[in-house]
């Protein structure tokens, strides 16, 4: 059997495939029941420790029950794959234990990859995992090697002895291969929760019976950005307004905006934890003591001290999925004694990441310009991921290639089945 181990910022899936035949989602059990996918969180309750009194990881979707259920002695992590460009997140310290970034994802992996050879039925020492084309950090520097080398490490420390790493849109090009009976050159658009990744591509039998089928890439390319960002402005123009970003304080005789970056903090809801510092919270009840309308300041505070991040993270993501079928919708975040209740349109969310689009678009654009293949030569577009449901990124491709060219299929599970598909082109 040939495994293929998709790990994603947000979700993570795997499969597996024989030499023959097609490529199956290993289902993942947890407590609430079993799942084709996995969130790509850990969960550290402060009670629960083995017998040499280390701290118990909880993972996945028992990971979100945990802490949703927790009384205060919870901490949740996620986005691991997001700091593989930091060269300055190296460990967290929880509980008083230290973990590396690539303790953190071994410990996802390493779920993961039980759960293959539970469905194998035989040990796991090597497969294909995806990678995004780029490695983004957040000052927009490429941190290719830096990254991956980070990622080679997590798996091996999750027992796997030999991986190979695959562009995640290739990896979903040959998951829409396998229902062609002639060749095509495809746009592959693979859209995650930090990274949206392109990948232009001659598929079919033509692709199959080359000596590398490799050759058939005419070109990739990638930008950090995806359903996060699309996340962070619904915070920024649906929330944060409700939470004092847009409130003055007096100060010195004058009146001061209260610090941007404590909106940068709350717009990665993983990062609202770190506004829970003894000079953070000193400086906002300082603030909200000169501030015009002091009960917001009171309702950032009630997020940030109770760590409703990923509580905040929860009605935005309801937010996005609803406006992908529904014109407008609710918003409804309520913590008592914090509410905030307010209608988002579809038109307005399209606003709010019009800077996101112009910068996919830019980037289908240089891939394009890349290849020297015209818009009218390209047979097929491929949309997948979460983000491809967002009406506003499917109207992009198809105002460029024509709506009657578009395909999408399996957004949280191409990808993994395309890896699985490639393991056994590399070794079967």
């Amino acid at each position: 059997m040939f495994a293929g181990i998709d790990f994603g910022t947000s979700n993570s899936a795997a499969s597996l495939v024989g030499r023959e035949g097609e490529a199956e989602i290993v289902r993942m059990d947890f407590k609430s029941g079993a799942s084709d996918t996995l969130r790509s969180m850990l969960a550290f309750d402060k009670a629960k420790r083995d017998e040499h009194r280390k701290l118990l990881a909880m993972v996945g979707q028992d990971a979100v029950d945990a802490y949703l259920q927790d009384d205060g002695e919870c901490r949740l992590l996620q986005s691991f794959k997001s700091y593989l460009t930091s060269r300055v997140f190296s460990s967290a310290s929880i509980f008083g234990a230290s973990y590396s970034l690539e303790d953190m994802i071994a410990l996802v992996v390493g779920h993961i990859r039980h759960a293959v050879e539970n469905k194998g039925g035989r040990p796991m020492a090597r497969a294909v995992a995806g990678r995004p084309v780029r490695f983004v950090a957040e000052d927009g520097r490429v941190e290719d090697d830096y990254a991956l080398e980070r990622l080679r490490q997590a798996f091996a420390k999750a027992g796997l002895e030999e991986v190979r790493f695959e562009y995640e849109p290739i990896a979903a090009a040959c998951y829409y291969e396998r229902g062609l009976d002639h060749d095509e050159t495809v746009l592959v658009a693979d859209f995650g929760g930090g990274t949206s990744d392109f990948c232009l591509v001659r598929l079919g039998p033509g692709r199959r019976s080359m000596a590398d089928p490799q050759d058939a890439i005419l070109g990739t390319q990638g930008v950090g950005l995806a359903g996060d960002a699309f996340d962070r402005r619904i915070v920024e123009y649906g929330v944060a307004d409700h939470l004092g970003k847009n409130l003055t304080f007096h100060s010195a005789g004058k009146d001061l905006p209260i610090p941007a970056w404590i909106y940068g903090k709350l717009g990665r809801w993983h990062h609202v934890s770190f506004l829970n510092t003894p000079s953070t919270l000193r400086m906002l009840r300082d603030i909200q003591r000169h501030a015009a309308e002091p009960e917001q300041i009171e309702d950032l505070l009630t997020v940030i001290e109770h760590n409703l991040g990923y509580h905040l993270y929860r009605s935005v993501q309801a937010v996005k999925l609803a406006l992908s079928a529904a014109d407008e919708t609710e918003l409804r975040f309520h913590h008592a004694p914090l509410e905030i209740t307010r209608r988002v349109t579809r038109i307005e969310f399209e606003g709010w990441i019009a800077p996101e689009l112009a910068e996919i678009e830019q980037c289908v654009d240089a891939l394009l310009a890349q290849t020297g293949v015209a818009a009218d030569k390209v047979d097929r577009v491929f949309m997948t991921g979460g983000t491809s449901l967002v009406p506003a990124v499917r109207r992009l491709f198809a105002d460029r290639f024509g709506e009657a060219k578009l395909s999408s299929g399996g957004e949280f599970v191409s990808v993994a089945n395309g890896l699985a598909y490639r393991a056994r082109e590399f070794w079967g």
